[in-house]
């Protein structure tokens, strides 16, 4: 929730490639802010984006906006109403059924914290109309403190005895009173007709503490409908150390068992004020086993994208492992993740990243960039860039309404959301592509001419490549590495010989005068 939203703007991103042009869907002239994007598991191309958006005489609105086209148009902007005028509504979330019925979660608020509470609304044609919003959990549901803080949503998609059970986490708000703080967990059991009792994730041996006033639990809910959120702990008793602790329930909130993901000193935590540092708990749709966490760390020497992860159902889980592959120690602050699994296991995970900028610290020019891994493999892809180009750092950025980008992967296409300041601005932009092995294929979503490619095998080492214009051939392998690269003077046709390469699956990268294109080949 954010006590105070002045002249924050956000995007949304359309991608068309790594070097292709971001489409800006919010196009607010005051505030658009903490975008998240819903894919519809039964229809890829429909898709829904909330944010928090300034209205004048408003104050901060939800707004909502429909593609059903895969993000080729959006419908019009739709402002989610105030339960009082006096209101003002933060912390958009999205999730969809089996049904395709879609559900925002957000917060309505007297700014003064005087009354509030988070709500939910179900759309039953896809997120064009909002039904009335059912309270889930007030601000004084637990007396003195706020329990009405980033309410994420999630539902249960795995056809067993909890299918469709919708579940909310909240934690306590900025202005909440004494300790001891503690992340929220309630239930709906009736499609969000109704919200049960809302009881604490955390219990005697794994509390949340007193030293965190702001223990957000980040949920996941397994292929077999098991509940997981991770929140962070430090109590002394429990741990010498500062821990993140996963709450997992396999009977659909009726109890909880905990376990330790890790413990660290408080010596690698960002210092950063200012740093985005929200981490992020998914579970694999292909494996309900598999959980990934991420998180930053100042672990060598500044802020990174770190991952661990657990295939046994949170018994033990993995060590670190750095994503951002910029230089090691370098001052450069990466922050702002988010991740999303494929159906089949793959994963894709965006951050803002600052490698490139002349400065140090958050108040640095940036980036969005991104990493995949596939499900067959055991190391992420080399980093590349979905934003156009540096973008100067704006001051808005130092102001609340920027903790998050979202992305969302199905049937290896990547979707993203996300703000930057590139037009002097906080505004939404959304970005498309496909994910073939690892690296982004072309899709343009704006009006240009798509690019077109074919590959044609001549023998059994020679491929012949047609494009428009080609002026560069280059192939990777499975792990990102680039194994043959061909200068072409502009041309219809590329003839490449393979004969050095081994059998297996790589990605072709041909640059045209039309733009980049991508395709995987199996050799």
């Amino acid at each position: 929730m954010k006590s105070r939203l002045i002249f924050l703007f956000l995007f949304s991103i359309q991608i068309l490639s790594s070097q292709a042009q971001n489409q800006n869907i919010s196009n607010g002239l005051f505030f658009d802010g903490e975008p998240y994007l819903a894919v519809n598991p039964n229809n890829h191309q429909h898709m829904v984006v909330a944010w928090m958006g300034f209205v004048i005489q408003n104050r901060i609105m939800i707004k909502t906006r429909v593609s059903i086209n895969g993000g080729e148009n959006w419908s019009n902007v739709q402002n989610i109403l105030h339960m009082n005028s006096a209101y003002t509504s933060a912390d958009p979330s999205l999730a969809f059924d089996n049904s395709g019925n879609v559900y925002l979660s957000y917060i309505d608020y007297d700014p003064t914290f005087s009354s509030g509470a988070v709500y939910v609304r179900k759309s039953e044609d896809g997120g064009f109309n909002w039904g009335n919003a059912v309270e889930v959990i007030a601000h004084d549901s637990d007396p003195g403190r706020y329990p009405i803080d980033r309410p994420w949503i999630n539902i249960d998609r795995s056809g067993g005895p909890f299918d469709g059970n919708i579940y909310i986490t909240t934690m306590n708000a900025k202005a909440a009173g004494p300790p001891p703080y503690h992340p929220y967990f309630i239930k709906s059991t009736d499609q969000g007709a109704s919200f049960e009792p809302w009881r604490y994730a955390d219990t005697a041996g794994w509390l949340s503490g007193q030293f965190i006033p702001k223990p957000m639990p980040s949920p996941a809910v397994a292929a077999n409908g098991t509940f997981h959120c991770v929140y962070p702990s430090w109590v002394l008793s429990q741990n010498l150390l500062p821990q993140f602790i996963l709450a997992t329930t396999a009977d659909g909130g009726n109890s909880f068992a905990h376990r330790t993901v890790f413990a660290s000193a408080g010596s690698i935590a960002v210092s950063d004020t200012s740093a985005k540092k929200g981490y992020l708990l998914r579970a694999n749709p292909a494996d309900s086993d598999h959980l990934a966490f991420f998180y930053l760390s100042n672990e060598n020497g500044d802020a990174d994208i770190l991952f661990r992860e657990t295939l046994n159902n949170g018994e033990t889980w993995s060590e670190s492992l750095r994503i951002n592959d910029d230089l090691i120690g370098n001052g450069r602050m990466q922050d702002l993740v988010w991740a999303a699994f494929d159906t089949d296991g793959d994963l894709a995970v965006a951050w803002r990243d600052r490698r490139n900028s002349a400065d140090t610290g958050y108040a640095a020019s940036y980036e969005i960039y991104a990493a995949t891994r596939l499900k067959d493999s055991q190391s992420f892809s080399a980093n590349f860039r979905l934003s156009e180009a540096l973008i100067p750092f704006d001051e808005v950025l130092f102001e609340n309404g920027n903790d998050f980008m979202c992305i969302d992967l199905f049937n290896d296409t990547i979707s993203a959301v996300w703000g930057d300041t590139r037009e002097g601005k906080l505004n939404i932009w959304f970005q498309k592509s496909q994910l073939n092995g690892i690296l982004l294929s072309v899709k343009n979503l704006a009006e240009e001419k798509i690019p077109e490619m074919k590959i044609k095998k001549l023998t059994s080492d020679k491929i012949e490549i047609n494009a428009d214009g080609i002026t560069r051939v280059s192939i990777y392998d499975i792990n990102g590495r680039e194994v043959l690269s061909y200068q072409v003077t502009e041309s219809q046709f590329a003839i490449i010989n393979t004969s050095a390469l081994i059998s297996g699956t790589y990605l072709i990268r041909t640059l045209t005068k039309g733009g980049l294109i991508s395709a995987k080949v199996i050799l």
